[in-house]
């Protein structure tokens, strides 16, 4: 490990950790926004549901190059944009959360449903009162294995020109230099961490109810009602 090369190159390291992170954040919240409608909708449907999967099975198998090309083919850019990135990434995102999502909308008990619609709820009130909020947990879940996916697919993008951290990769097989390659394998991994942990936070944060629940699953005697007066 040559650490003077580490020091002297801080600021490109640094550069290419943001440009890392730009390229990879939007994918993330891009296909968790559009899974959650597509995701609900093949809860719904088994037709729409053997379409969707299939689909994001198909889109997932396509290797990243090939993707990465065919990108800006379909699109009419230049191939050394990083949109072309950007929408690689949302696609494999996409394919990955639709069938999360789908499960976590399948998963809601269909008696909670069925209160809801009994008390008044309209079908938006219950799908943001109700069906959303019991597949927060599974949809985080999801979530977190599309971020740590996109972090390190994102590196592939190197090899067609676009700056980010898998250009480490490409200068250290060219240089045939070991430290730049390390350097970029801990940064790849920090980033991904970083963002499991952002996550994490926030489904904490957007979802107190969860937290409760892992408790209560922990220590089951949170779930006893007390006796009055404080008598056992």
């Amino acid at each position: 490990m040559d650490w003077g090369w580490i020091g002297r190159n801080l600021d490109l390291i640094g550069g290419r950790v943001l440009e890392h992170v730009a390229l990879t954040a939007p994918p993330i919240v891009i296909g968790l926004v559009l899974s959650i409608p597509l995701g609900y909708w093949a809860s719904r449907s088994r037709v729409a549901r053997s379409i969707l999967l299939v689909l994001g099975n198909i889109v997932y198998t396509i290797p990243a190059i090939a993707l990465l090309v065919l990108v800006p083919v379909l699109l009419g850019g230049a191939i050394l944009d990083p949109v072309n990135l950007v929408i690689a990434l949302t696609l494999y995102a996409l394919a990955l959360m639709v069938r999360s999502a789908a499960d976590a909308f399948a998963a809601v008990p269909h008696d909670v449903v069925s209160s809801a619609t009994s008390i008044g709820y309209s079908a938006w009130q219950r799908f943001f009162a109700v069906e959303l909020p019991l597949a927060g947990p599974v949809l985080l879940a999801g979530i977190r294995v599309v971020s740590v996916s996109t972090v390190s697919l994102a590196s592939v993008g190197a090899l067609t020109g676009i700056e980010n951290l898998g250009s480490f990769f490409i200068d250290a097989f060219q240089r045939q230099f070991l430290t730049e390659a390390l350097v970029g394998i801990v940064a790849v991994l920090v980033v991904a961490a970083v963002f499991d942990v952002v996550l994490q936070l926030l489904g904490r944060l957007l979802m107190p109810w969860n937290r409760r629940n892992r408790r209560a699953a922990e220590n089951p005697a949170l779930l006893r009602t007390p006796p009055i007066g404080g008598v056992a």
